[in-house]
């Protein structure tokens, strides 16, 4: 396909926002490998306390605008002033997307990026009130907007829910997240357990927590030596603190917040197991980057993150109400066979290895094709970039109205 194109990313927060996550990297890896290919890319988000309100990373125009949930009207107004400026939108939908084809031209095609479905976790965070608007704008309202637009979710779990519990029935495609790991050469002060376990996260409601307590408490009875670190921060970090004191577990359970990426990197990759416990993910992105480490992972086998573990391959899935500490002490004894933990370390790394960000670049590259006018051989891009599509049914320009 032609250069040069006129894209905007537009995502709830930035790769720098303090409460970033998975949902930012997609965004942020997309932004500036297209802009190193050659593409005029805006990346349009909210602004965090501090940030400037603009600049240039990486040849990514970035524009900040809004807080926690000014950003969706300001940003529409930013788009209406822009609406011609674009050949295409990438729409990140957080819980609720931007609902950009309210305001852009029929010509511009949007992708509505969805990286899980939020219907369950509303209630965790807002009133009843609110959970109820929110849950009608992720599904109806989101729904409608989109009708004559592409989705593209991040697994295929995801898609599934998608179409099962929000009722989506227009085109849509899986396009995976890539992964890329630091050298694991950071310097870590706090030393390894036997066994030594790891979690990150953002510590927030939906990653469930307490269940990550239950399971150090039940374990540490009979492995005095047992270590469980948590690495990454987020609004629950106070509350974690708290509950590790009340639990008496100082000592066993180490919260390290934030950390550089190679001190991150390398406390996975000394670390017998990477655990989660969330209630459900969109994909895995954790689950992969330690795998590429060689680090297997024991998680839910939820939404998400049955993509992203190979049950008995790389790690083990753990229904969901089910005991997280019995299936935890299962893998550590079948990990202490050198053979079988030598063999699970190279399927991980085999696995990480399929999620590169070019190629996740080059799928969404390719849907893009499709859609802008005169993008080229549709067909042939999307078999070679290995797109997924969900539907026969070609990209419908236009928008609602």
């Amino acid at each position: 396909m032609s250069r040069g194109l006129r894209l905007a990313v537009v995502n709830w927060r930035d790769p720098w926002h303090p409460s970033t996550g998975g949902a930012e990297r997609y965004a942020w890896e997309l932004a500036r490998r297209f802009a190193a290919e050659g593409d005029r890319v805006h990346y349009v988000t909210a602004r965090a306390p501090g940030q400037r309100r603009g600049g240039r990373v990486e040849d990514v125009e970035f524009v900040r605008l809004g807080g926690r949930f000014t950003v969706y009207p300001l940003v529409l107004l930013w788009m209406l002033g822009h609406r011609r400026r674009f050949d295409a939108v990438i729409d990140c939908q957080n819980g609720i997307p931007f609902f950009t084809p309210w305001v852009l031209p029929r010509r511009v095609p949007v992708f509505c990026v969805i990286h899980h479905v939020h219907t369950a976790q509303f209630g965790l965070y807002f009133p009843r009130w609110l959970t109820w608007l929110g849950q009608m704008l992720e599904g109806p309202v989101s729904r409608w907007t989109y009708r004559r637009h592409a989705v593209v979710a991040v697994s295929e779990s995801t898609l599934r829910a998608v179409r099962e519990r929000l009722g989506w029935t227009g085109t849509a495609h899986v396009v995976h997240n890539g992964t890329s790991v630091a050298e694991p050469d950071g310097v870590v002060s706090e030393p390894a357990g036997d066994p030594d376990l790891v979690c990150v996260t953002r510590l927030v409601p939906h990653k469930r927590l307490h269940l990550l307590l239950d399971l150090a408490q039940i374990l540490a009875e009979t492995r005095p030596g047992l270590k469980l670190h948590i690495v990454g921060d987020g609004p629950e970090a106070s509350a974690l603190k708290a509950a590790i004191g009340a639990r008496g577990l100082d000592g066993v359970v180490v919260m390290h917040g934030y950390v550089p990426e190679n001190v991150k990197a390398a406390l996975v990759a000394r670390a017998d197991l990477h655990l989660s416990s969330s209630q459900s993910e969109g994909w895995g992105l954790s689950v992969i980057e330690a795998a590429a480490l060689g680090v297997p992972t024991v998680a839910f086998d939820v939404d998400g993150l049955r993509d992203a573990v190979r049950d008995g391959t790389t790690g083990w899935l753990v229904q969901e109400g089910g005991d997280l500490a019995d299936c935890v002490e299962r893998a550590l004894k079948e990990l202490d066979d050198p053979t079988l933990r030598k063999r699970m370390a190279t399927e991980c790394q085999r696995w990480a290895a399929e999620f590169d960000w070019t190629r996740t670049t080059g799928r969404m590259r390719t849907l893009i094709a499709q859609a802008v006018p005169g993008g080229g051989d549709t067909e042939a891009g999307t078999r070679d970039a290995g797109v997924r599509a969900a539907s026969g049914r070609r990209y419908g320009g236009g928008h609602p109205g």
